[in-house]
């Protein structure tokens, strides 16, 4: 079975802003600069920490949040994991920088992005504003599958009454065949919302980055009853070492085929991975 992480960030800490790179450093036990390069300065290197993890292939997230925490280009996400059928970029589209959405759908193809990640409370948007319908229309098409912040984030700048899942309640009407994943689930005020979605849309799905494996029980009691819509993903760098997630969910008391949907396999579905 492979084991993917659906949710690395890989923006390098010169791309990141000054105060989003103070406020990282701040909650982190560790050197987080230093983990960073230790991982991103080479794909190789992330190819080495893949491998230490027990990870068998990586979504590697690009961002363009200048506001409020770090600009990966997309073209440099793609070139990053060109070198590596394990490495998997998703672009990002920020809707005040693109005048044609749709259009960089197509571009960001083009460089190679298998999905795009998209960050609502970073950039100040609601999910359901027509202006991203563009973007909708084509990541449809094309069989694009879009994440999505949902949920809290601490860091200055961040508003999270954008990230409220409700909001893809339209997009998951008007668009039924684009597979869309709210990354976090929810975190924090809205755990029974993301699930109760998730369960209403065939093509709404939960990913469980950010969360402690161990209370996903708590969290999501009947989570077994939507074992084929739950993606597993670390949020590294925020998470050191993955392996010690992987662990958890393995030890939850949850039925093995559901573990084995949850760590890669449903992942693997929406991938298109054999």
């Amino acid at each position: 079975m492979a084991v993917i992480d659906f949710h690395m960030h890989i923006a390098l800490p010169e791309e990141c802003s000054p105060t989003f790179l103070k406020w990282l450093s701040s909650k982190s036990k560790f050197d987080i600069i230093a983990e960073m390069h230790r991982v991103l300065d080479t794909p190789h290197l992330m190819l080495q920490y893949l491998d230490d993890q027990g990870v068998d292939y990586a979504i590697c997230l690009a961002e363009t949040n200048p506001l409020t925490a770090a600009v990966a280009p997309n073209e440099r996400v793609a070139e990053f994991c060109s070198s590596s059928p394990r490495l998997i970029p998703f672009a990002n589209i920020n809707p005040f920088v693109v005048a044609k959405p749709g259009d960089a759908v197509e571009q960001c193809v083009k460089l190679g992005h298998r999905g795009l990640k998209l960050y609502p409370s970073y950039q100040h948007f609601y999910p359901n504003n027509r202006r991203l319908y563009p973007l909708y229309h084509k990541a449809q098409d094309m069989g694009v599958p879009i994440m999505f912040h949902t949920g809290t984030s601490t860091f200055p700048g961040s508003r999270t009454k954008y990230s409220d899942p409700l909001f893809l309640d339209d997009v998951a009407v008007e668009f039924p065949d684009l597979i869309l994943i709210m990354a976090h689930s929810g975190r924090s005020f809205w755990y029974d919302r993301a699930f109760s979605l998730a369960r209403i849309h065939k093509n709404l799905y939960l990913e469980i980055s950010g969360l402690p494996p161990k209370k996903l029980p708590f969290y999501f009691p009947d989570l077994e009853k939507l074992a084929d819509k739950v993606i597993f993903g670390s949020d590294w760098p925020d998470i050191r070492d993955t392996a010690v997630n992987i662990a958890a969910i393995r030890s939850l008391p949850f039925a093995d085929d559901t573990k084995e949907k949850i760590l890669g396999l449903n992942a693997a579905r929406i991938l298109g991975i054999r």
